[in-house]
Formats: structure tokens, sequence, C-alpha cells
């Protein structure tokens, strides 16, 4: 793993290169939002905001096809902005390697397993809250652990556990493994000289292009299981 310098905030340790890293997304993200909603038109709709609702039928879809139409709705902004963050956390990282010496000051945020573990605990604690808020106490923990049948109590509990492990571990594992691949195929491209650039540069644009093809199908993957995890909290089973 690339060593960087790690700083404490709170009691809560964090490396520079995530660090900088989210600040750059965050500020992507902000950019594209400002730039799609930048002189709106209901009658001659310009490219930027055709992009932004291309966008947003799309995490329609996704947010409808696990959660009921009615309710749908009420979290299609959520699943906007996680799709937002994921993605470009994804993409952050395939266009430059930035070291200093041996201290690595750039990387995808979602190369990082407590930033994944971050946003799937806090899905999964968002998903309790919210069919508290919608069922109440009693309707939240009757419907998600005692329906339809409470000798499944026990497997349900272990099943929020591994729900955000895998959710996060999923993610983690495809981000991280494409990052330490195109890092090994520069160390190749780099070795000696120009001789093995040309065997090091096709391969390093055959992996970046299929890593953004990872970064985007894993980026669906997050949401969609996320809104389905979402659903199970929100809506009351069909018995």
């Amino acid at each position: 793993m690339d060593e960087t310098i790690v700083f404490e905030l709170l009691g809560i340790s964090f490396g520079l290169n995530t660090f900088l890293a989210i600040l750059a997304t965050v500020a992507i993200i902000t950019v594209l939002c400002v730039w799609t909603s930048h002189n709106l038109s209901v009658d001659k709709p310009n490219k930027p905001q055709l992009l932004m609702e291309t966008i947003i039928e799309f995490v329609r879809g996704v947010v409808g096809g696990a959660i009921d139409d009615k309710g749908a709705q009420n979290y299609q902004l959520l699943g906007l902005t996680l799709l937002l963050f994921i993605f470009t956390s994804n993409m952050i990282g395939l266009p430059l390697i930035l070291h200093v010496g041996e201290l690595s000051l750039w990387r995808s945020p979602t190369a990082d397993p407590i930033v994944c573990l971050s946003i799937a605990l806090l899905m999964i604690l968002l998903s309790h809250f919210l069919g508290i808020t919608e069922l109440g106490m009693k309707g939240y923990v009757v419907n998600g652990y005692l329906e339809p049948s409470a000798f499944l109590f026990p497997i349900k509990l272990v099943e929020e556990f591994t729900n955000a492990l895998t959710l996060a571990l999923r993610l983690y594992g495809n981000i991280f493994a494409g990052e330490v691949l195109l890092g090994l195929i520069a160390n190749l491209a780099n070795a000696k000289g120009v001789f093995t650039w040309v065997i090091g540069l096709p391969l390093q644009m055959v992996w970046q292009g299929f890593s953004v093809f990872i970064g985007a199908i894993q980026s669906y993957i997050f949401v969609t299981l996320t809104m389905v995890y979402l659903s199970h909290k929100v809506e009351k089973e069909e018995i």
C-alpha cells in the first residue's frame, strides 16, 4: 500500500492522499451541479441540462426498481448524490499517479477501505432511521425483524452486519485492485525508458478504459444495493 502523510482530526486519522481526493471530488460535483443547472429551460434545454436530466432519469429508474413508485420519489435525491459521489470517487484516481519521493498524494477515495466502510455504514444507519421514521418504532421492528417469522430474527441481525461489510468491500476491492494494476503498469512503462513505453503505454490505455467501465458498474451496484436495503426498511412485508 502507498505511504502517505497521516493526520488526525477530532481523534480520527486521515490519509492526506485520500483527503485531497475527497476535497477534489466534492469540488467537481459542485461545479457539475452548478454548470448543469445554469440557465434552465423547459422549452429549449441546453446540453448541460440534458446531461443532468439524463442522469436523474437513470437514478429514478434505479430507485423506482427497488422501491414502490409512491415512495421512490422521496429517495431520488439520495440516490443521485450517492451515484455522483461514488462514480467521481472511482474515476478521480485514474488520470494521474502523484508521488513526492515515497509519499502518495493522490488516490481514488474509494480505494481506501475506511472511506468505503464509512459510506456503507452511513447508508445502513440511514436506512434504519428512515425505516423508523416511515413505520414507527414498533412497525419497524415487526416489519424488519419479525416478519414473515420471528424465527428469522437472529439471521436478520447477522444480515445487517454482512450487508454493510459486503457493500463496502465489493467497492473497495474493485477500485483498489484497479489502482494497484495501474501502478504496476506505470512502473513497467518506466522500467527501461522508450523500449518499455511501447509496451506500457498501450496497456495503460486499455486498463484505463477497463477501469472506467468497472468504476461505473460499481457505482451502479452500490446505489442499487443501497436502495434495495432501504426498501427492506421502509416498505411493509407482504405476506
